[in-house]
């Protein structure tokens, strides 16, 4: 069967709602790790005190949460391919008692909403995924008004987040990974210095901004970091689903082997990097 941007978004939704639990299960955890890159996604998106906002691909909830949280005075829509995703985040919503959020799922590249809706969309950890990434950035700005801000993050390069790279390249090395094609969605697609700037130009977009966001994912221990990326990484699982027994006990070896040179404190800190990119419609 030929592969679709619908193939690719139906098995997506698929695989984030499998995973869901996975990041219910680790929420304190995710929403330390992600603080500074949802920190600085709102700050770019320059928002108001009675401000209309998007969350697109917001998954478990976040930034859009915090921004309901810290602003009350805004709405926000939560809006993701996964009904497992948002779930979690509704029941978070509700947990916090915030009464100004929405929910819609939906694919990035077809937005149920109408021209100039939002005053901003935020988009965390969400375009390196998008089957059509020009589509999706074409859903935002339409959807925003004019003045608005486009604010996202997406991963860095490889060699600046080895949270990430050290199981990816362990992987490479014990199985048989297909060569993707270019431009298919992946973790590092949209690390490359100015490739988000371009795209967000690209789309009309102007004031553009671009810059680097870095923390370090800590855990106490090797077990409790592979436990981790076994259940949120889905990378890393679709890895391991193409390995055999033997390849998944070396492999699980080598990566506890190559975590002590990150080691600091009592902790492992690996550190993790994204660049953050923002625009206004004109």
């Amino acid at each position: 069967m030929a592969i679709t941007a619908d193939s690719i978004r139906d098995q997506q939704r698929l695989t984030w709602d499998r995973f869901a639990a996975g990041w219910k299960k680790w929420d304190a955890e995710l929403i330390a790790w992600h603080r500074p890159f949802g920190e600085a996604v709102i700050e770019d998106a320059r928002l108001r005190p009675d401000s209309v906002v998007l969350d697109v691909a917001a998954g478990s909830g976040e930034p859009g949460l915090t921004v309901a949280a810290l602003v009350p005075g805004v709405q926000v829509v939560l809006a993701d391919i996964s009904a497992g995703m948002l779930q979690v985040a509704e029941e978070k919503a509700a947990a916090q008692g915030l009464g100004n959020v929405r929910f819609s799922v939906c694919a990035a590249a077809d937005l149920p909403f109408d021209d100039g809706t939002f005053d901003a969309v935020l988009c965390r950890f969400g375009f390196m995924f998008f089957p059509e990434m020009r589509a999706a950035l074409r859903e935002m700005v339409r959807t925003v008004k004019p003045g608005g801000r486009v604010s996202a993050a997406v991963w860095g390069r490889p060699a600046e987040n080895p949270w990430a790279s050290l199981v990816l390249g362990t992987l490479a090395h014990h199985t048989e990974l297909p060569r993707p094609p270019a431009g298919t969605p992946g973790l590092f697609r949209c690390s490359a210095p100015g490739f988000m700037t371009r795209l967000f130009k690209e789309a009309g977009l102007v004031e553009v901004t671009e810059r680097s966001v870095s923390t370090d994912l800590v855990h106490s221990s090797p077990d409790s970091y592979w436990e981790f990326m076994e259940d949120i990484a889905t990378t890393m699982a679709a890895g391991l689903a193409n390995a055999d027994q033997h390849a998944r006990s070396l492999i699980r070896s080598d990566v506890f082997q190559m975590l002590g040179r990150y080691e600091h404190q009592g902790a492992l800190r690996l550190r993790s990097t994204a660049t953050i990119v923002a625009g206004t419609r004109v």
